[in-house]
């Protein structure tokens, strides 16, 4: 296969640095990885909107957006082969078509079943734009320049996440759900326009599609969609009480276990799991799937906390995440200035040991705790956010060849997805049963034995007869019904809080990881230049 990627590669720059024509395509690839990556979240934000707007219930409704990522990670790893096929010109071209005409057709969806097909077309298409981005930095651009590019792509998979609940929120709110779906097409057709006029020609090679690993696509698409459709609805189904989980959870291993098989064993496999033996590739990885898990899973833990605990809408929501977001427009930028003077393993360290701390942060929440009381931990968040991805991506790519760079995106980018499909699903579950946990603790000294217990009740069957209930017993009643609520309440934040210490501590353990791999050459990025 590295015969093959390397057809699709530009030539080696020199080193005075790209041209213009160059860095107009590389900054259009990151205009459809971040709109890539934006829809995941702009999407979850409204999602309960989408739901009565097609008149399907709750249960079904995740459906909307599980079928856009299992779309999105089973193309992300065919990305280097397919390019090579079609031409990573016209590849890119027709996915940067595709994604917003696949968008603009959920907004009218009128039905589960129509608008679950096109979300996973649209996760489809907009996967293909995530690796491709990654890979014209690291074969467009001279190895000194690559930090700006991972700069410029590290803003997209950080920023994006953050600001798309605010996005959602405020288009939701104001507009209509439907509104979320047209975003994309403005953005897309620059990105078009700017990647026809910059990217060079090069033939169609469909011969390449005789020699084409087709048991190793087979078996990932099989396999990874199970995973991924595990991962979403597991947590809801009660995992393995579920036979539907159950038979899934065999279909994954098994075609997984195929997978990996075949891409050890065959000449030109579709995904370089050989890559993983390189230092630090391997753990730069390994690092990335942790810190994906910590990306996906507090854009996923902090909205539900707002939402089921104090009750905010998604304009709401989106208001407090935005300030994880808009800091690291002022600091990423500035990151690849840093990385020209320190090590680029302590600002990765540095940056994952606050994004820990962020998380550690939160971990004494009370019913009091609401947006205001996030906004330093986000402002904590965004820091160190803005000075994880650029240096572990540098540091993940330095030994890698630009015969290997498609296929080290492919690989790096349906990890770090795949870490956060697993980070959110774990997190879920985590959540569930530290509340459980909480919610029998505190169960267990709420009783009537204890004086405190009997006044509470009292004052609050005394609220309820003032308040229009003329029965006692049935105002005692309700005074049950309530103290109940307010102990499920108080077990649901202590469930959130325990989850972000959760978060905190695999960030921790990133940290620690990074520190194992050995020192990229100044500038990082790509071996090849």
């Amino acid at each position: 296969m590295s015969t093959i990627a390397a057809t699709s590669i530009a030539a080696p720059q020199p080193k005075s640095g790209a041209s213009t024509r160059e860095w107009i395509a590389v900054l259009a690839g990151m205009i459809g990885a971040f709109m890539a990556i934006l829809n995941i979240q702009i999407t979850n934000a409204s999602l309960l909107d989408i739901e009565g707007g097609i008149g399907t219930g709750v249960d079904n409704g995740a459906w909307i957006s599980t079928s856009y990522l299992i779309g999105e990670i089973v193309v992300i790893p065919l990305t280097a082969y397919f390019s090579n096929v079609f031409s990573f010109r016209r590849y890119i071209l027709v996915n940067s078509v595709l994604f917003p005409l696949f968008s603009i057709g959920c907004a009218f969806a009128h039905d589960l079943g129509t608008m679950i097909v096109l979300r996973g077309l649209q996760g489809f298409a907009g996967g293909v734009l995530i690796p491709m981005a990654f890979t014209m930095v690291l074969t467009k651009l001279p190895k000194h320049q690559q930090p700006l590019g991972l700069a410029a792509f590290a803003l997209s998979v950080t920023f994006a996440p953050a600001i798309g609940p605010t996005i959602g929120g405020y288009l939701t709110e104001n507009y209509g759900w439907q509104t979320i779906f047209f975003i994309n097409a403005i953005p897309s057709a620059i990105m078009a326009v700017a990647l026809a006029l910059t990217l060079d020609k090069q033939p169609m090679r469909l011969g390449l599609l005789r020699e084409g690993d087709w048991a190793g696509i087979f078996s990932m698409a099989i396999g990874l969609s199970a995973l991924q459709t595990v991962l979403e609805e597991g947590n809801k189904e009660d995992w393995f009480s579920s036979p539907f989980i159950v038979k899934l959870s065999i279909v994954a291993f098994v075609f997984l276990v195929a997978f990996i098989w075949i891409e050890l064993t065959v000449e030109k496999p579709l995904v370089k799991l050989r890559l993983l033996k390189q230092r630090n590739f391997g753990i730069g990885v390994a690092v990335n799937v942790l810190v994906g898990v910590a990306l996906f899973g507090t854009v996923y833990i902090l909205p539900q906390y707002l939402g089921q605990v104090q009750r905010y809408n998604a304009e709401q929501i989106g208001n407090v995440l935005a300030w994880t977001g808009l800091p690291q427009l002022l600091l990423i930028p500035l990151v690849p200035m840093m990385m020209k003077r320190f090590d680029a393993r302590y600002i990765g360290f540095l940056g994952i040991s606050i994004f820990a701390i962020s998380c550690f942060m939160n971990i004494t929440l009370s019913a009091d705790t609401a947006g205001d009381q996030f906004w330093i931990p986000n402002i904590v968040r965004a820091i160190g956010q803005a000075l994880v991805l650029t240096p572990i991506t540098a540091i993940t790519t330095a030994g890698i060849a630009s015969s290997d760079a498609a296929a080290a995106s492919g690989l790096t980018n349906m990890l770090r997805n795949l870490g956060g499909a697993v980070g959110t699903a774990t997190l879920g579950t985590v959540l569930t049963k530290r509340e459980q946990f909480h919610s029998n603790i505190i169960g267990q000294s709420v009783t009537l034995g204890r004086d405190e217990v009997r006044t509470r009740l009292d004052q609050l069957t005394g609220y309820f007869m003032q308040h229009g209930v003329s029965d006692h017993a049935v105002a005692a009643q309700k005074a049950v019904v309530a103290l109940g609520q307010v102990v499920k309440r108080q077990a649901l934040i202590l469930g959130f809080a325990d989850t972000f210490a959760v978060i905190g501590v695999v960030l921790a353990i990133a940290a620690v990881a990074l520190l194992l791999t050995q020192k990229p050459r100044a500038g990082g990025g790509a071996g090849a230049h």
